[in-house]
């Protein structure tokens, strides 16, 4: 007696679709799984056979092979319990499964039968809408985040009984999707709550409008952590496809907070500084994605930037170039997206205020200084396109009762300049200023002979690499989009040169 079914798993942030062969003959009763199981999918073994015996099936007697295919790829996770038991009970006569072919079962068995929610279902339910599959099964917790794919039959079930009994066309799901509550208040911290600090804030305007990885620099409690935090609230709405990038990569690590409805708020992800290498850029034996990539088309904040490790930061380089991530392992080579924005804050020393003793004399030696800025090496903040002072605020701006410019105002500048960049870019692929390729920024960033007089100025007296000098032509870019300006004019460049200046006197 056989079966076969389709079940699901996670391979990188793709769903892997895996047949489930149950095989059951005559002889001493063993169950054997096979096809590279790890021991969430081995323990299956146990979930099935309680969960079946406690939804009121006999548990055949008999000597039971179950495969999971293909058996050259590693599988992990306990998503295959549900396809297993029905495989098992059709295997063995108790129920018959029509159009088995177009069926996904995934869920994970309780000891009495229930199902459990699992993480990884969208890309799932994605890859099944790609093999050709029309009907999913899936636990009642997962029914609405499974519904964002189109053009699919959702089956929610709560038990394995219910799924016996919905393929004797005994019940049917009925309507089981909750009205929509309406859209959620959007961000609680607005950039109108910071006092003073116009320089900065317009600065962050640039950085979100084009895309730009930002580091800001100041003493202890002159308000770089509460800026950064500020900087999704002026970002663009993420489009439908961004949505769904986003989206998929939530369900996988089960960072989904409203089951059932697209992720349109764009991550901020703030890691803290002990996060080892693979916690940053993702890892394991079968790679599950890093903070860059829970970062994708959102912000990555690194506070307190020396006080992370040395090695951790260099594993940025790839990712801030590629805008992806690359894991190599013995069985496959996993690709992660990570588009995002690095905004990263720290102190001019370990106390805090070289080159602020106005506030507080310095009690760093020179040598504990230049340990702690060693530790953020110049091709790291070479791929930075932003460098800010962020001061004090005095106390005059402090007691000031008017309120600065909102999110809200901020937010419709940025929007324009996407637009400008969308209207730009649509044909080839570049998403941003950020993301242009060397032919974008000759085809783009044409500069007039006063310009390109100044760019030059600027670049032997500061030093420069090339990546700074294509890193000023793309902010002076975006600058221009905010001004509407087809052309980038002297005053841009000048702009952006300012955001480079902080290198010669922090850096040397």
């Amino acid at each position: 007696m056989y079966a076969r079914l389709f079940s699901a798993s996670v391979w990188g942030i793709d769903g892997l679709i895996v047949e489930v062969e149950v095989d059951i003959s005559n002889g001493l009763p063993v169950f054997d799984l096979v096809g590279l199981p790890d021991s969430a999918v081995r323990e299956a073994r146990e979930r099935v056979r309680a969960a079946v015996k406690n939804s009121g099936a006999s548990f055949p007697l008999q000597r039971i092979t179950v495969n999971l295919a293909p058996a050259s790829v590693k599988k992990e996770g306990s998503g295959f319990d549900l396809a297993i038991a029905i495989g098992v009970m059709a295997a063995s006569g108790q129920i018959e499964i029509p159009e088995a072919e177009g069926t996904l079962l995934i869920g994970e068995l309780a000891l009495d039968g229930t199902l459990r929610p699992l993480t990884g279902v969208l890309p799932m339910v994605m890859a099944a809408r790609e093999r050709g599959l029309h009907r999913i099964l899936l636990p009642r917790e997962n029914a609405e985040e499974g519904a964002l794919v189109e053009g699919l039959e959702i089956v929610p079930i709560a038990s394995l009984s219910e799924a016996v009994r919905f393929f004797r066309n005994e019940w049917t799901p009925g309507d089981w999707r909750e009205p929509d509550a309406g859209e959620v208040a959007r961000f609680e911290l607005d950039f109108a709550d910071v006092k003073g600090q116009a320089h900065v804030k317009r600065a962050m305007e640039v950085a979100a409008a084009g895309g730009h990885n930002l580091l800001l620099i100041g003493p202890p409690g002159s308000g770089k952590t509460m800026l950064a935090r500020r900087i999704p609230s002026i970002l663009p709405r993420m489009s439908l496809h961004e949505s769904l990038e986003v989206t998929k990569i939530c369900s996988i690590a089960g960072l989904m907070s409203r089951r059932g409805r697209l992720v349109t708020d764009r991550p901020f992800r703030s890691p803290h500084h002990t996060i080892s290498q693979a916690g940053l850029i993702g890892g394991g034996t079968i790679p599950k994605p890093g903070e860059v990539s829970l970062a994708h088309r959102g912000v990555l904040f690194l506070d307190e930037l020396p006080e992370f490790s040395k090695t951790v930061l260099e594993v940025l380089r790839q990712p801030l170039e590629d805008r992806e991530v690359t894991l190599g392992r013995a069985r496959a080579v996993f690709t992660f997206p990570a588009d995002f924005m690095l905004v990263c804050s720290l102190n001019p020393c370990p106390c805090g205020f070289f080159g602020y003793e106005e506030d507080r004399s310095c009690t760093c030696t020179p040598q504990q200084i230049q340990r702690y800025r060693s530790k953020i090496s110049g091709p790291l903040l070479d791929r930075i396109d932003l460098h800010i002072e962020v001061p004090r605020v005095d106390y005059k701006t402090l007691a000031d009762p008017a309120s600065g410019e909102s999110s809200e105002e901020i937010r419709r500048r940025v929007n324009r300049a996407r637009d400008i960049q969308t209207e730009r870019f649509g044909k080839n692929g570049a998403k941003t200023n950020s993301a242009m390729a060397p032919a974008d920024i000759r085809r783009h960033c044409a500069l007039d002979d006063d310009s390109r007089k100044l760019l030059k100025t600027a670049f032997d007296s500061l030093g420069l690499s090339a990546r700074a000098h294509d890193r000023i032509l793309k902010v002076a870019r975006t600058i221009a989009d905010l001004d509407e300006e087809e052309k980038i004019r002297e005053e841009h460049v000048a702009e952006a040169i300012q955001y480079r200046a902080l290198d010669r006197k922090f850096w040397e």
